[in-house]
Parts: C-alpha cells; structure tokens; sequence
C-alpha cells in the first residue's frame, strides 16, 4: 500500500499525516485532489464517525482510505467538547470561539485535566470487513490564557506538564512523535504490518 486518501479537509490534519507517513515511504492523498465532498459527522462515538468518514471516502475514489475522528476531551464537562470539538462554540467553526468557550465552561471547576483523543480507521475498500482501527491519547491540563503559535484548535490552551509547555509551543517534530495522533498511528502501522502483509 504506497497511497492511501485522507478522508479530510482539514490542512492542519493533512500537514500532520503527511509528515508521518512519508517517514514510511506512504503517499498520504487529501481527499481534496479526488474532488471527495465533506462527509457528516453525525454519530456521537469517535468511532462511528471515523468508520462513517472512511466508506464515504472509500466510495468516491475505490482507493483505500484512511478517516479519523479526534477532539479534546475535559474530564470535569464528562468529556466534552468529545466529537464536537470543531464546533463547540457552533458554526460554522472557528478556532478562537471554541477555546474560548471552554476556557468559560471550566471557570467553574478546579480540576483542569484534559485529554486529546484519536480514533483512526484504514479500510482498502469501501466493504472491507476487517477495518483497522488505532487509538491514541495525550494528556494534559487546559489553561486560560493561550500560548505558542504552533499548532491549531486547542493547542494553544493544552499545557503539558512534562514539557512544561503548551502543545503549540512545541517543536512540530517534537508533537508529531508524541500527539495523540502519532500515538494512534504508531498503534494503526503496528496492526496493519500484521494485518494486511
């Protein structure tokens, strides 16, 4: 497998899974270039949406897909903003409008611990009955006031104690090992070395 379609149009995603996957000599395709409209996200679990998200794709380009569904998810508001992370604040979405609101929500707690969550799903085609499926997460604690310039979405208000930074203060390199995306696609790249080969 040297290409596979990344089912979004999302170009901080895009920049990110294409500098991890060229590491591996995959051809990572944004599903842009195949003229792919934007699917619905309209499942309340990461993984419904991700599978949903991938067959979409799979349908419109008969190439194997890959799709994932992630957000941040806050311990005191049960995991919310969760699948709604891009629109917290409504839409149509923006960035600023989303920390903002919930920096406003966790005014009213103590306990600031977060985490970011990805669900990814590679199928080969739009009926394979075997979809790999990885998860990956990175913990941290939300803090009020932004900080760094890297980065897009939460970043600026996910501080990371170990680093003692927020996640757009790190070094791209640096975030593309340690995301909760890397995670998962260390997990996907492990499973399908198994699976598919």
């Amino acid at each position: 497998m040297k290409q596979v379609v990344l089912a979004s149009s999302n170009a901080g995603k895009i920049k990110e899974f294409k500098a991890i996957f060229n590491t591996i000599d995959i051809e990572i395709i944004p599903q842009a270039e195949f003229n792919v409209p934007d699917c619905d996200e309209p499942y309340f679990t990461f993984i419904e949406n991700s599978l949903h998200k991938a067959r979409h794709c799979s349908q419109h380009t008969g190439l194997p897909t890959l799709a994932d569904d992630s957000g941040i998810c806050v311990n005191a508001l049960l995991g919310a903003p969760g699948v709604f992370s891009a629109r917290y604040a409504g839409t149509p979405r923006n960035c600023d409008n989303n920390n903002s609101k919930l920096v406003h929500e966790l005014s009213k707690f103590t306990n600031k611990k977060a985490y970011y969550y990805c669900l990814l799903v590679l199928i080969r085609h739009t009926g394979d009955p075997q979809p790999i499926i990885a998860e990956g997460m990175m913990h941290g604690t939300i803090i009020d006031t932004p900080r760094g310039s890297n980065g897009f979405g939460y970043d600026p208000h996910m501080f990371l104690p170990e680093y003692n930074k927020t996640v757009a203060e790190l070094e791209p390199e640096i975030k593309n090992k340690i995301s909760h995306r890397a995670v998962a696609i260390s997990e996907l790249l492990r499973k399908l070395s198994h699976s598919y080969t």
